[in-house]
């Protein structure tokens, strides 16, 4: 690696309304080196998660040239168990680190009884889930001390039992539990 940030201050501030790219772990050399002109860069938290490290050097070189995304895979706010206080101390304290302009989480789950599984799962778009979902993102939320979004799930199924579009489920969960919503128009 041979860029060093130009400033702490460079990459501070709102997510611009210009494109931004995901991270991934390959590119960091590539990103430091051409700097290339996006507005901002969306990286998984879960990969930040460790006490230190390569990777937390180069997000802080690569944080301060441009402005930061997190976004969550593994926190399931969509299941039954308990949230997992470490995940949220974890993303709690990148947070503080990092100070980025967007948190964001997928509307799934992956979790049942403290079994784990690698996918971010649908729900069924009920009053009751919804409830669920809106007590769940207002704790996650009043936990990290600010807003989160919430991502629109694959569609790749559909709940017999679901009575309202995804689209107003979505736009309601937004409405009462005061999160904003990450649309992924690949996920449509």
């Amino acid at each position: 690696m041979t860029a060093k940030p130009v400033s702490s201050v460079l990459g501070s501030g709102p997510i611009p309304a210009r494109a931004g790219i995901g991270l991934r772990a390959e590119h960091y050399d590539a990103v430091l080196d051409r700097r290339p002109s996006v507005g901002w860069l969306e990286v998984h938290s879960e990969n930040y998660f460790g006490a230190g490290g390569k990777p937390l050097d180069y997000l802080e070189w690569i944080r301060a040239c441009y402005p930061l995304s997190l976004h969550g895979v593994g926190l399931s706010i969509g299941s039954t168990d308990p949230l997992d206080r470490r995940h949220l101390v974890a993303l709690k304290t990148l947070i503080r680190r990092f100070e980025p302009a967007l948190v964001s989480e997928h509307l799934s789950w992956g979790s049942v009884g403290g079994r784990h599984f690698n996918d971010l799962l649908p729900l069924p778009y009920t009053e009751e889930a919804l409830s669920h979902l809106i007590a769940r993102v207002c704790q996650v939320q009043e936990i990290l001390g600010r807003q989160i979004l919430i991502e629109n799930p694959s569609s790749y199924l559909q709940y017999v039992g679901s009575v309202i579009p995804e689209w107003e489920f979505l736009a309601e969960l937004a409405r009462r539990s005061g999160c904003g919503v990450l649309l992924d128009v690949n996920n449509i």
